[in-house]
């Protein structure tokens, strides 16, 4: 029997938004927990302070001593499960979870549970609007960044909800032992995160860990990585490019010269009435359309949102067009499989030619996909960040290189090499921790960087 087996007291492991919302979560039942974490000043140190005050927390390092004698690790997503410290205590017997798998015990409304590499933000955030339209009481979290979110064990305490639909990444994933959503997908899988992962089966292993307990399975029929690797119960619903067989999958047909999105062999609206742009958030309207239908979404209130929803910031945004030259924020394209997408769509909507700025931290990622598309479609990349030799090395002589040292640099050598016509892209295929607080941050002075050109 270990130490662990006595105690009762939860050791919450990271203390910003996520570690946070555990912290309330343990206050508000009464359940005894202690926080540690392996900064001296981490980002929500100041709130838990002043909400709790008195209580233990121990900062600096993870003590092995606390670890063990936790009756539960509750682990934030942005420290891995093969952590020394954290790696021995499982060891020695002691339980680790998260906070979707503490939410899943407590959720009593459904749940919509969303994942994949990328279209995460994008997908939930539809669903929401479509239940919204139809004054369904949502609740959007987990992952999911911005204002309107929260995490999840917060939206325990934000009034009586009917529906919840989460945003969930693999890290999230990892500490998640039975999710049981009412409806769950992978929208698509390609190389991420391998600073944290030893392949992309390790990878892809904790994005499955979503249809456990599943009630209903959506998959892309584009991707085979959306399929269940295990026999998932209930009932299975697809979506892609092509013609829908069954009279729930979703897909595209033509008709009379337009392409429109499909339920079975039902026409919902046209392509070309999509307020998003792109082949890849058309892919993301049939998800949407999918999960809503699935959870009893009408499909007037879903259309009717598909024709007003024009996209999230920092995801392929349009920011201002300056002597004929669109200037597209896509920060939110932290790895390569984003900056594809995002190359490819502004190069459909763009006369000339593209000037790419990109950089920042690889996460050990291969970018030699990109490659293609820089041939095509981009004459100048601006490259910023840790990681920038690297790409430089890559690209070679494919496309002229440029290098700065800020992002107003960058901006500003973009802007030089631009032609009317051709359009500058922010979309680094890197996360933004070296030179920025996160991905929205480095967006935000992308934006005020473009803004002050004259």
């Amino acid at each position: 029997m270990t130490q662990a087996m006595n105690n009762t007291h939860a050791v919450i492991v990271g203390l910003g938004k996520t570690g946070l919302s555990c912290a309330r979560y343990f206050h508000a039942r009464g359940r005894p927990f202690k926080v540690i974490d392996s900064r001296f000043s981490p980002p929500s140190l100041a709130e838990f302070e002043t909400e709790f005050p008195g209580q233990q927390i121990e900062l600096g390092g993870f003590s092995q001593q606390s670890l063990l004698q936790a009756g539960e690790i509750v682990l934030s997503p942005g420290i891995s499960l093969q952590t020394p410290e954290i790696a021995h205590a499982i060891s020695q017997g002691v339980p680790v979870t998260g906070d979707i798998d503490i939410f899943s015990r407590e959720v009593t409304a459904p749940v919509i549970a969303v994942t994949g590499s990328n279209g995460k933000s994008t997908v939930v955030t539809l669903v929401a609007e479509m239940a919204r339209q139809m004054g369904i009481r949502v609740a959007v979290g987990g992952n999911l960044d911005g204002r309107a979110s929260m995490p999840a064990l917060d939206l325990l305490h934000s009034g009586e909800r009917d529906l919840y639909v989460l945003e969930l990444s693999s890290f999230q994933l990892e500490t998640t032992s039975s999710l049981n959503a009412e409806i769950a997908v992978i929208l698509n899988l390609s190389e991420d995160h391998l600073d944290r992962y030893a392949s992309m089966q390790d990878y892809a292993a904790a994005k499955q860990r979503i249809y456990k307990g599943a009630r209903q399975v959506l998959i892309n029929r584009n991707d085979p990585a959306s399929e269940p690797w295990e026999t998932a119960a209930g009932q299975h619903w697809s979506y892609g490019f092509d013609q829908a067989a069954g009279d729930h999958d979703y897909g595209l047909s033509l008709k009379d010269g337009d392409s429109w999105l499909m339920r079975g062999s039902n026409h919902l609206m046209k392509v070309r009435e999509l307020a998003l742009v792109g082949r890849h958030n058309v892919s993301n309207a049939l998800a949407a359309l999918a999960l809503g239908h699935a959870v009893g979404i009408p499909d007037a209130a879903m259309v009717t949102t598909l024709r007003e929803f024009s996209g999230l910031p920092h995801r392929c945004q349009l920011l201002r067009n300056l002597r004929g030259v669109d200037y597209f924020n896509d920060s939110k394209g932290t790895n390569v499989g984003a900056t594809l997408v995002a190359i490819e769509s502004v190069a459909e909507r763009t006369r000339g030619e593209l000037i790419l700025i990109a950089g920042g931290i690889g996460k050990d990622a291969d970018f030699s996909p990109l490659l293609p598309a820089l041939e095509q479609y981009v004459k100048r990349v601006v490259l910023i960040g840790r990681d920038a030799d690297k790409l430089a090395r890559l690209i070679g002589s494919r496309a002229d290189i440029m290098r700065a040292t800020s992002m107003e640099e960058a901006v500003a050598e973009a802007a030089s090499s631009a032609l009317s016509g051709d359009a500058v892209l922010l979309s680094p295929a890197c996360a933004s921790f070296d030179m920025f607080k996160d991905f929205a941050h480095r967006g935000r002075v992308f934006a005020a960087a473009v803004e002050a050109l004259t």
